[in-house]
């Protein structure tokens, strides 16, 4: 009876192994490797089915989508590091100074920005916690408001395009796609794109947005801000000069893989080079930043890729323990069908998303869930804009989430983990809210892509 239970029991020793420190990428081969020996040592595992893994990383490695991610990465750091977010921000909040609300609403435009343009939750929220947090805090806002918004701008990378935590989930759930159908005795389905799932999340991505900023406006009621009525025509159009370039490769990004000139690894290309060019233009690129920048994206790269590869050693030994069965089974004994193993899905990502980033999410879970919720009538882009939501709302939700460890390195100590935790819980109300519409609603995810592919 213990046996059936094995593949559970791999998946619970490598979270208990994460959860002790250990590197997430060796953790997640490791293990797997030493549960295949014992297992195969006791006949309940084949062995030879580890001489496929040489094949299965080769197919890791000459897959084209994935080539997107080192460009998308780098594209992001060159923005960071070159300081153009920070321009861009002083830009607006000093255009919209005289207004009660400017500074925040700027800081949610320019999060969004970044967001887009990197897709990692720590860099974001560490790049608008040092830029955004002190200009918020010296104009009056509240600790609890300001830490609030901006912990939660921050995890925004996960839905808005092009970032690369949409880039990985596509590509996961297009061969989760692919499998489910076959499952079916589907074999000329339609192939899905990372093109489709970026557009399934704009909607819900703007109606994130849209409400953010209507919460933050009508939070400032009873602060007492200091404004600068000192506006002027220089300040409109130095912010033109500085918004034009990042919106311009973000459309172009976007907009050369909905037209379908470009692929996703070639649009990133694009994206890369747009980077380094709007860098050029605000004469805030050197040999120095290009060479921090070019080592930070190779060792972000270098990271997703080690643990896909740890995540496919998971992937197969799960699998030769009769993982997917039991797996498949225990969803087919879950009162409610689909509705009743979404729920179940969306509460193992909740929490997995307090010891996990997305990545790892993304290559464990995914591969093993997906198939078998597809199977079950879920549309694949609605179950990847629901996962992605999810684990936004995990990185914010006290007291494991990521994002307000990344924002707690960068806050000043006078700010107390309370005030934090105050400030991101209307957020978290907002993004529930999101994601029960998404899940009444999937026309929200899905309208979109209908409509223009």
């Amino acid at each position: 009876m213990m046996i059936e239970f094995l593949p559970l029991l791999l998946f619970f020793v490598i979270c208990l192994s994460l959860l002790l420190g250990f590197p997430v990428a060796f953790t997640l081969g490791g293990v797997s490797i030493l549960f295949a020996f014992v297992a195969s040592i006791f006949g309940v595992f084949e062995i030879n089915l580890l001489e496929t893994m040489p094949n299965r990383l080769f197919g890791i490695m000459t897959n084209a989508t994935l080539v997107a991610v080192p460009l998308f990465v780098f594209m992001g750091v060159i923005l960071e590091k070159s300081k153009v977010a920070d321009l861009l921000l002083t830009s607006m909040s000093n255009l919209f100074s005289r207004y009660k609300s400017g500074l925040g609403i700027s800081i949610l435009f320019v999060g969004t920005l970044l967001a887009a343009s990197t897709g990692i939750v720590g860099a974001t929220v560490i790049a608008m916690g040092l830029i955004s947090l002190p200009a918020m805090l010296a104009r009056g806002y509240s600790e609890k408001v300001s830490t609030g918004l901006i912990a939660a701008t921050g995890t925004l990378g996960q839905i808005i395009p092009p970032s690369i935590a949409l880039v990985i989930l596509g590509d996961v759930l297009a061969t989760a796609y692919q499998q489910s159908q076959l499952k079916i005795g589907n074999y000329i389905a339609k192939s899905l794109s990372v093109g489709d799932l970026f557009m399934a999340a704009i909607v819900p991505g703007l109606i994130l947005v849209f409400l953010y900023g209507l919460y933050f406006v009508f939070s400032l009621k009873k602060e007492i801000l200091t404004v600068d009525g000192n506006q002027n025509h220089e300040n409109f159009f130095k912010l033109i000069s500085t918004l034009i370039p990042p919106f311009f490769l973000i459309f172009a990004v976007l907009g050369s893989i909905i037209t379908g000139i470009a692929s996703p690894t070639e649009a990133a290309g694009i994206g890369a080079l747009g980077a380094i060019i709007i860098a050029l233009i605000h004469k805030k690129l050197n040999l120095k930043i290009l060479k921090e920048s070019t080592t930070q994206s190779a060792f972000i790269s270098s990271m997703v890729f080690l643990i896909l590869i740890g995540a496919s050693i998971f992937s197969l030994v799960f699998r030769g323990l009769g993982g997917e069965e039991l797996i498949t089974e225990i969803f087919n004994a879950i009162p409610g069908g689909l509705f009743g193993s979404m729920l179940l899905v969306m509460l193992l990502v909740f929490v997995l998303g307090f010891i996990l980033d997305f990545i790892e999410i993304t290559f464990i879970v995914v591969p093993i869930v997906g198939p078998i919720l597809m199977a079950m009538g879920a549309d694949p882009l609605w179950l990847g804009v629901m996962l992605a939501i999810n684990l936004q709302t995990s990185f914010l939700t006290p007291p494991f989430g990521f994002a307000l460890f990344y924002l707690r390195s960068v806050t000043p100590e006078t700010i107390s983990t309370e005030s934090m935790y105050k400030g991101v819980f209307p957020f978290i109300l907002i993004q529930i809210l999101v994601l029960c519409l998404v899940a009444y609603f999937p026309f929200l995810a899905t309208l979109l892509p209908e409509l223009i592919f």
